[in-house]
C-alpha cells in the first residue's frame, strides 16, 4: 500500500500575496504559484516541495464569526513541522505576531500564533 500524506490546504484570506510573503519569511517557504482562481478570485500556493498552502481570496472575504473549535467543519489550526523552533519563533516575533501556549512534551517542543484573518498556526519541532 502506497503511503498517504496531505499535500495542501486551501484557505481564504484579505490579500493572499502578503499573507504569502510573511509565510515565506518566517518559514523560509517559497511561492510555488499564482493565478487566477474560482470564482474570479486569486490564489497564492506557498510552502515548501512537497507541500504547501493555497492561499484564496476572491476580495474583501467576511470575517469569522466566532471560534471554529464549535463548528462542524471549522479549521482549528494548522500545525508547521520546523528544525530549529528557537530561531522560527524569533522570525515570527520578528514578523510582528505574539506567540502563547509553549509546550515541552513528547515527542517534541512546540507553541502556537494567530496569523492574519483569525488563523491559528501551531509550531513544533521533534
Amino acid at each position: 500500500m502506497t503511503s498517504a500524506f496531505l499535500e495542501h490546504v486551501n484557505i481564504t484570506v484579505t490579500d493572499p500575496e502578503a499573507a504569502a510573503q510573511t509565510l515565506c519569511r518566517m518559514f523560509d517557504w517559497h511561492i510555488r504559484w499564482r493565478g487566477d482562481s474560482i470564482y474570479e478570485g486569486l490564489s497564492v500556493h506557498v510552502g515548501s516541495d512537497s507541500s504547501y498552502l493555497a492561499l484564496y481570496s476572491k476580495g474583501d472575504p467576511r470575517e469569522q464569526e466566532a471560534s471554529t473549535y464549535d463548528i462542524q467543519g471549522g479549521l482549528n489550526h494548522l500545525a508547521i513541522v520546523v528544525d530549529d523552533l528557537d530561531e522560527t519563533e524569533a522570525r515570527i516575533r520578528k514578523a510582528g505576531f505574539d506567540t502563547h501556549s509553549h509546550a515541552d512534551y513528547e515527542p517534541g517542543k512546540r507553541f502556537y500564533f494567530h496569523f492574519n484573518d483569525g488563523i491559528e498556526f501551531e509550531v513544533v519541532s521533534y
